[in-house]
């Protein structure tokens, strides 16, 4: 017998995640697409199997606007093991090489100030990096080491927590793109130890922190009572994650015509930049961006229900 195709829901908005460990983010973004029944998704950019913590998922319209998350700032918690290196740069690779762990608190305390403010990086191997059309991850799986250009990022912050014998948990902040495995290892470089990522938990995602995320376990446990329906309370609206984004307001005439690709003015509009924008009623109908003559151009709308 023909199997029957499930007809997905046409939802939209934001789920923030307390990401399981174990879990890719994409099987992650399945799991609770298959617990919505969600049409369309996807997430706010990846983290490794072996962290837990924020994970914003977008579903629908709120898709439109996963860039804008996945350029923002995040924040960590990482517990760093001091005397041992692996071939991923965290627990879950091989070891490389053991060492005797000299250092302690002010050891730590004094390399960290060469780490904050803007900084270079070497990606790592086991990245999601592309090289001809191949994540780094598998070549590096196949033996495979390449050449890969050093990337500027900040770090906005960079303390120290705990010590507790041969592990240290930092606190940091950082900017897009930041590898906390190569910042970790290049900490353990300097301490000349060695140093790996025993854990990771993501603490901040732009505006989101872990207070706001709901884990699996209650989504499935919603899901269970109540179907794909009762799942849809945990969905933030699509533009909650442009909430520090200036707001403008158009009349009925102004929405219109933006909807339909034209640049308009609003007297609540900044010089430049740009915004969110909600139509006369209230309604989040998109986002655009402040031109040279005022007026501002749409550039992601909404799709109107």
């Amino acid at each position: 017998m023909a199997q029957v195709k499930r007809i997905r829901r046409n939802v939209s908005g934001i789920i923030l995640l307390d990401k399981p460990k174990g879990f890719s983010s994409n099987a992650a973004l399945q799991k609770v697409r298959w617990l919505l029944n969600a049409e369309k998704a996807g997430h706010t950019g990846s983290l490794d199997p072996l962290a837990t913590g924020v994970l914003p998922l977008c579903f629908g319209e709120a898709t439109k606007f996963s860039q804008y998350l996945l350029d923002a700032d995040k924040g960590y918690e990482t517990l760093m093991q001091l005397g041992v290196t692996t071939t991923t740069a965290d627990a879950e690779g091989d070891v490389l090489e053991e060492r005797e762990v000299t250092v302690g608190r002010a050891e730590i305390e004094a390399a960290l100030p060469a780490f904050r403010g803007p900084i270079s990086q070497i990606p790592p191997m086991y990245s999601a990096l592309k090289r001809d059309g191949q994540p780094l991850y598998k070549l590096a799986r196949a033996g495979e080491v390449v050449e890969r250009e050093p990337r500027s990022v900040t770090i906005n912050r960079l303390e120290l927590l705990a010590v507790d014998g041969t592990q240290a948990r930092l606190d940091v902040a950082c900017s897009k793109g930041t590898y906390i495995r190569t910042l970790v290892e290049d900490l353990g470089h300097v301490l000349g130890c060695g140093a790996h990522v025993a854990e990771l938990r993501r603490t901040q995602a732009g505006p989101f922190s872990l207070a706001q995320t709901v884990t699996l376990e209650q989504l499935e446990q919603v899901h269970a009572d109540g179907g794909n329906e009762a799942v849809d309370q945990f969905l933030l609206p699509s533009d909650s994650g442009l909430e520090h984004w200036p707001l403008v307001h158009f009349t009925e005439h102004s929405s219109f015509y933006w909807l339909h690709g034209q640049p308009v003015r609003a007297p609540d509009a900044p010089q430049f930049g740009m915004v969110r924008v909600q139509d006369h009623n209230g309604r989040f109908i998109g986002i655009g961006e402040v031109s040279e003559d005022g007026r501002i151009a749409p550039r992601r709308l909404i799709r109107s229900e």
